[in-house]
């Protein structure tokens, strides 16, 4: 049993061996920010990442429920190889904030009843926070550890589509943006930015009429755009009787596949890395300003530019010195 104040190699090592109160705790520390989730961090960031699978598309599209499904079609393993089925799946769930309490407003057990008990599933939502800059930092190091704690597949699913949930997903080695058959959800997803970061385009809820519309108008927006390689395919599926759950996750597999022959895993890997530090540095920097913006000498730089004696370009500098 973990206890407060432990050491993150220790609270890691008993993650790996099952330890799910381990677990949450150093997801806590990540989330926490500061010299916690550096420490945790170091250690992650040493182990071989997981192979990570972004859902993302407008609210009520039912990626909760195409993600309830798909916990179990992968929890059978990778299709086409022969190895030990994946007995240990991950999922973060990136809720909106509560304005009253700061965390997340839609709780993963009301999410995902059928497997919030299930002792080989881990569910945790991260709260939103009302900005992307701590959740920028807290995804990838959330899902490192996921990796480190012997999880092989992470699923991260987001709310919304604004420019926060856009970034979360596309975050990740294949990116799938659910859309609804009816007039209007091609469009919307354009406009979202989703073209640009989807793998995979899901019309889910499959059952309803407009869905050869939908794919129609998804086709049309494929066409006009500029595609590398990889098309990006549109599977059909009904996630509330788990209808075309296995063919998506065949799909992302084939995906998988594609990034691994082509070198664009590494690749991309690489650029989201880039970005991690990138973010990392100034968020360090930010750490840096608010503590030169702050104190006697930045009061007395106040107090010039009040009386007129300097510009804030000159005190900047000052100060900066």
């Amino acid at each position: 049993m973990a206890r407060a104040g432990r050491d993150p190699l220790e609270l890691l090592n008993e993650a790996k061996a099952g330890s799910r109160v381990a677990l949450a705790r150093l997801l806590t520390m990540i989330e926490r920010g500061g010299p916690e989730s550096a420490a945790v961090a170091s250690l992650a960031y040493r182990e071989a990442p997981p192979y990570s699978l972004g859902l993302t598309g407008a609210p009520g599209a039912g990626k909760s429920t195409l993600t309830d499904q798909l916990i179990r079609v992968v929890r059978k393993g990778w299709p086409g190889e022969t190895i030990t089925p994946i007995d240990q799946v991950s999922i973060l769930a990136i809720d909106p904030t509560s304005p009253f309490s700061g965390g997340a407003i839609l709780g993963d057990r009301v999410r995902m009843q059928d497997h919030a008990t299930d002792p080989t599933v881990f569910i945790r939502s991260m709260a939103t926070r009302g900005h992307l800059g701590g959740l920028s930092l807290a995804v990838p190091e959330a899902v490192r550890l996921f990796g480190a704690a012997g999880m092989p597949v992470v699923l991260i699913e987001t709310v919304g589509v604004g420019q926060m949930e856009v970034e979360v997903a596309s975050a990740t080695d294949t990116t799938v943006v659910v859309v609804n058959p009816g007039w209007g959800d091609s469009m919307q997803a354009n406009k979202a930015g989703l073209l640009e970061i989807a793998d995979i385009f899901v019309i889910n809820k499959a059952d309803r009429p407009g869905v050869r519309e939908a794919k129609r108008d998804l086709e049309q927006m494929l066409d006009l755009s500029q595609l590398g390689e990889w098309r990006p395919p549109i599977v059909e599926t009904v996630a509330q009787s788990g209808e075309g759950v296995q063919t998506l996750w065949d799909t992302v597999a084939q995906h998988r596949s594609f990034l691994e022959d082509s070198g664009e895993l590494e690749l991309r890997r690489a650029d989201r890395l880039r970005e991690e530090l990138r973010r990392v540095i100034q968020a360090r920097l930010i750490d840096q300003i608010e503590h030169v913006a702050d104190g006697e000498e930045f009061n007395k730089a106040v107090d010039d530019l009040v009386r007129y004696a300097t510009d804030p370009y000159s005190a900047a500098d000052g100060l900066l010195d």
